[in-house]
């Protein structure tokens, strides 16, 4: 059910889209069909999300925590209430973000040492290709609570309240984290590549 890594792929409004509330409901009595429409569903929005976050551990690794984060969604789909707050999207990458965040912890001296290497969108067209690679650097070397909120946001759109229940921080941090972070992208991109925003205010 679950494919290997791969780069990740750019999410559009139709992968968005929510599993219908029958395959949910199916999903969550157990039925083992319901239970792969789920996984074929979201496991590219998970992809995308842990890619984003630890590509630089590498491929293998990437696939072991996006299994890792499927397993978890559907040992606890049961548990989902449909008429909560929260989209099944938003409740998945909530768990895809906490999965990614305790191995984080779990190797923080290792990480340490990684180079930011990898997180390129394949997707990019050939003349994007270099600004795609200078903002995906520059998102790799956010702080870490920065680099999750911007995430969160720009490449899986959730809100400001979505972002604060994913992370368990207050609106107004997530704000915060998101100036911060928009402000050091914008400022190394200045850097390394003035050339691409000459005569840009």
């Amino acid at each position: 059910m679950m494919g290997r890594a791969s780069p990740a792929p750019r999410t559009t409004p139709a992968s968005r889209a929510e599993l219908d509330d029958l395959t949910l409901r199916k999903a969550q009595q157990g039925e083992r069909g319901a239970l792969e429409q789920l996984v074929e569903r979201y496991h590219p929005m998970v992809h995308a999300l842990v890619w984003r976050m630890a590509c630089a551990r590498g491929e293998s690794h990437v696939a072991d925590l996006v299994q890792d984060s499927l397993v978890r969604v559907l040992q606890a789909i049961a548990r989902f209430d449909p008429a909560g707050p929260a989209r099944l999207s938003t409740w998945i990458l909530t768990i895809a973000t906490r999965v990614v965040l305790n191995d984080r912890r779990r190797d923080a001296p290792r990480d340490a040492r990684l180079e930011p290497v990898a997180f390129i969108d394949p997707a990019t067209v050939t003349a994007e290709r270099e600004l795609g690679a200078a903002i995906a650097h520059a998102v790799l070397d956010l702080p870490e609570a920065q680099r999750i909120a911007f995430v969160l946001r720009e490449y899986h759109d959730l809100d400001y309240g979505e972002i604060a229940k994913v992370l368990d921080v207050d609106v107004g941090t997530v704000k915060s984290r998101l100036s911060r972070a928009r402000a050091a992208i914008r400022d190394a991109l200045l850097r390394a590549h003035p050339d691409l925003f000459r005569g840009v205010r």
